[in-house]
């Protein structure tokens, strides 16, 4: 039996839409397209590229049929980012708790695409999309397993920690 993570979950939460949305990186073509009826298997390449560095794993086990009823339902929307053409990273909203909460339930990027000056660019186009459905307030939430940097980043774009937890995460091999 392998040896579970332990996880530190920092809760953060904005309380009012920025003012200002953060410019497109320039010298890369970059596209940021909302998927409609995504194919489950396009998702977990998705899920799989930009969380197994990260250890991440709500979605790991899901059957295809439930996985497919969660990403195509009125209370998911999903965003991807190409860079060049190829998927570069996808943002996830949960809408299932409006009007008083929008949650950015997964953002990230692959790991060739990270460094380049894009995450603050797609991170603002997500938290825009989520106060897009009028909540009272956008949630995220990050680990010690994510990258380094996006508690960091979370909090320059405006997000506050409100709450902190502990979890057992089993690695992803």
């Amino acid at each position: 039996m392998t040896e579970r993570l332990k996880a530190r979950i920092t809760h953060l939460e904005m309380n009012a839409r920025p003012a200002a949305r953060i410019a497109m990186p320039h010298g890369q073509r970059v596209a940021l397209m909302r998927a409609r009826e995504m194919p489950v298997s396009f998702y977990r390449y998705l899920y799989r590229e930009v969380g197994k560095p990260h250890h991440w794993m709500l979605r790991r086990e899901t059957r295809d049929d439930e996985l497919a009823a969660i990403i195509r339902s009125a209370n998911a929307q999903i965003e991807v980012l190409y860079v060049d053409g190829c998927p570069a990273g996808f943002c996830e909203l949960d809408l299932s708790q409006k009007p008083d909460q929008a949650e950015i339930l997964y953002f990230g990027l692959m790991p060739e695409f990270q460094g380049r000056g894009l995450a603050k660019f797609f991170l603002s186009e997500g938290i825009h999309a989520a106060w897009d459905h009028d909540p009272a307030k956008v949630t995220i939430h990050t680990n010690t397993l994510d990258s380094p940097r996006a508690l960091q980043l979370y909090q320059r774009m405006g997000f506050v920690p409100v709450g902190f937890d502990e979890e057992d995460v089993e690695p992803w091999v």
